[in-house]
């Protein structure tokens, strides 16, 4: 059921979500999921670099298991402060079984006046072009707004990654202009163009947007 929007539920609330159809889902983080998320990160290595998020402590992370641990038990405790909510990006192709192919996380979440987030997310190399992406970020939006009774949500792209460019695009964020030095990416503090979209400009929601606008995911 839909909550009236600015409604908040009692935190926290899970959040597991997923199309009707099921063949893209979003689901919380597991122990189990650790040696699925690692080999992923491992084929997607040099895929995901330009993008990846470091400190200027830490230009250079390496994937390990233990980062998937403390990831994961830091990205816990935050959903279970409702502060963030960590997903795991699932596809199920026709006439296979689920398949971990990302990662989307919100955060953070911030309450009060603001009643806003952000969200970031990454993709398997091969899955991308498949409207996986665009689908999975609809999910959360519409999760964020219509259950969590939130009232913006934002996305911050780098100008140079095409492929969210189009994400955005396809979903009718409205860009905001350019933050300079926003984040440290890649070893590096890097301008990003902000992408935000409120409860007000999407009407029935997001997901509804992306199976109007595509077909095979939905």
């Amino acid at each position: 059921m839909r909550l009236r929007p600015g409604r908040n539920r009692d935190w926290p609330v899970s959040p597991a979500v997923q199309t009707s159809a099921g063949r893209v889902e979003l689901r919380p983080l597991r122990p189990e999921d650790e040696h699925r998320f690692m080999a992923l990160r491992v084929l997607n290595s040099e895929w995901l670099q330009p993008w990846d998020a470091t400190t200027p402590e830490n230009p250079d992370p390496r994937d390990s298991a233990a980062s998937f641990r403390q990831m994961a038990r830091h990205l816990t405790r935050s959903a279970r402060t409702g502060t963030h909510l960590p997903w795991l990006i699932w596809f199920t192709a026709d006439g296979g079984a689920p398949r971990l192919v990302g990662q989307l996380t919100v955060g953070p979440i911030i309450a009060g006046s603001a009643q806003t987030t952000s969200l970031g997310y990454w993709l398997d190399e091969g899955h991308a072009g498949r409207g996986i992406t665009p689908m999975a970020v609809a999910l959360a939006v519409d999760h964020l707004f219509f259950e969590r009774g939130l009232h913006r949500v934002e996305i911050a792209v780098r100008p140079e990654n095409a492929a969210s460019l189009r994400v955005v695009e396809k979903l009718g964020f409205r860009e905001e202009g350019m933050r300079l030095r926003f984040l440290h990416i890649h070893g590096a503090w890097r301008d990003h163009r902000c992408f935000a979209l409120t409860r007000e400009e999407i009407g029935d929601g997001l997901v509804a947007r992306c199976r109007g606008s595509q077909s095979g995911v939905g």
